[in-house]
């Protein structure tokens, strides 16, 4: 492991420099756990929160191991890396309104009933079906399966930087239409259905965005939101009405680039484990392979804004 106190860039402060804690990459693609710090004394030092701000833009994830947090600590320490927002659609905490509490089988009698859980099982940027995705997201597991129930995430920027050179080509001016109404929207009533595309209409990003921070570019679309693109057609690229079925194929072939285990980090989550990542740098899936075993978690998410 990395000790900051000996390897820190002459840019970090010298109360950072001094202080006693480790930064383990934990995949040469994405992904870093720091130990010896708690989100407390994070909190409690500007000089701490630059630092880790640093590195999470660098690894794109963060661990921390072995926090004591609630909802109320959860909230306070999100809130020194930007600000949060309650999610469009779910219930927030009572005691944290800008947190949100995602459960599953807390009642072995009644799995799944009058629990609010999230989708999970699918490759996804958080929100990026509003005209401002979320600009990151923190996770803290309060209960966990003793096995299973890991979170991955893949490097965006990794997925788009290693396509082929006539696909990046392809994706020069190109923008997607993303979709609440595509996932949250397939199980309900017809009515209740079109209310939510009312509410929450169609959006469209940029296939390829940069990042407002690092300057990076990154792939942009995803198994859950992303329809369709919607500038494909033109007469240079199809000549006939049947060359328009490429487009279907070029999507489904970006949805799949998170897929790639040499772009990936993974998580098995311990009580009072917390995870922070960098929604557009990467995507994550939750791996819902733990049947009926309780699992329950917070998570903040930041503010986003429209991305180019």
């Amino acid at each position: 492991m990395t000790s900051l106190a000996t390897a820190a860039p002459p840019i970090v402060s010298a109360a950072v420099r001094t202080a006693s804690f480790d930064v383990e990459p934990c995949t040469p693609a994405i992904g870093a756990e720091i130990s010896g710090l708690s989100l407390a004394d994070i909190a409690r030092d500007p000089d701490l929160v630059r630092e880790v701000r640093r590195l999470w833009l660098k690894h794109k994830v963060l661990f921390f191991r072995n926090q004591a947090i609630d909802a109320v600590m959860l909230q306070d320490f999100a809130s020194c890396f930007g600000e949060l927002e309650a999610h469009p659609t779910m219930r927030m905490h009572p005691d944290a309104p800008l947190i949100l509490p995602i459960s599953r089988n807390l009642d072995p009698g009644k799995p799944n009933i009058a629990e609010q859980t999230s989708r999970e099982n699918m490759w996804h940027a958080d929100t990026a079906y509003v005209s401002a995705p979320a600009r990151g997201s923190m996770l803290a597991c309060e209960m966990c399966p003793p096995c299973g129930g890991d979170t991955i995430w893949s490097n965006m920027v990794l997925a788009y930087e290693r396509l082929p050179e006539r696909i990046k080509e392809r994706l020069e001016g190109l923008y997607a239409k993303h979709s609440l109404e595509q996932v949250f929207g397939a199980q309900l009533p017809i009515d209740k259905r079109k209310k939510l595309a009312a509410k929450a209409p169609m959006v469209e990003h940029p296939v390829v965005c940069t990042h407002p921070e690092t300057g990076e570019r990154l792939l942009f679309v995803n198994q859950f939101s992303t329809s369709h693109f919607v500038n494909f057609y033109n007469f240079k690229d199809v000549r006939y009405g049947q060359d328009f079925f490429e487009s279907g194929a070029l999507l489904n072939f970006l949805v799949q680039q998170p897929q790639i285990p040499e772009y990936q980090v993974r998580l098995r989550w311990r009580p009072g484990t917390v995870a922070m990542w960098d929604n557009l740098l990467c995507q994550h899936y939750a791996v819902y392979d733990y049947g009926a075993a309780p699992r329950k978690m917070l998570r903040a998410t930041f503010k986003g804004t429209p991305i180019a």
